[in-house]
């Protein structure tokens, strides 16, 4: 399962509608709403969370996975230790917040969230871009 950056994961691409990703994955295992009317799809065998924005049309915006196959530039990531996955990315702008035993190392310019625990590395996060005219970077038409 590959982690494109700025673009989705795996097959899933941001902009999709929630039929598109039916017709892919099939029902999701739980759907509900969240505080903000967004609607958000799990998939257990996956292991994704899909988050549709109410106010963009639910359009896929947002995904969380702890897959342990997800993959960052061909390497896998999940249950490593985060300093050293940090270290082998192109990047090296990271803004750190702790909450209690987990921390969040967010890449604004990817907008990608690694959290860990214990040091190590349990969750990816990774949402749609903003353009320069604070419109999102729909990849899928």
């Amino acid at each position: 399962m590959k982690l494109n950056l700025k673009n989705g994961v795996d097959k899933l691409l941001f902009g999709m509608k929630q039929s598109d990703v039916i017709a892919m994955y099939g029902n999701p295992d739980k759907q509900f709403e969240d505080d903000e009317s967004n609607t958000i799809f799990l998939y257990n065998n996956e292991k994704l969370r899909l988050t549709f924005y109410e106010d963009e049309a639910n359009r896929l915006g947002y995904i969380i996975t702890s897959n342990a196959e997800v993959t960052l530039f061909d390497k896998k990531i999940i249950g490593r230790n985060i300093e050293e996955v940090k270290q082998e990315l192109p990047f090296t702008s990271w803004e750190q917040e702790d909450f209690d035993a987990t921390e969040n190392h967010f890449n604004e310019s990817n907008w990608l969230i690694l959290q860990s625990e214990f040091g190590e590395l349990i969750r990816v996060e990774i949402g749609a871009i903003i353009n320069d005219n604070d419109l999102f970077d729909w990849k899928f038409n």
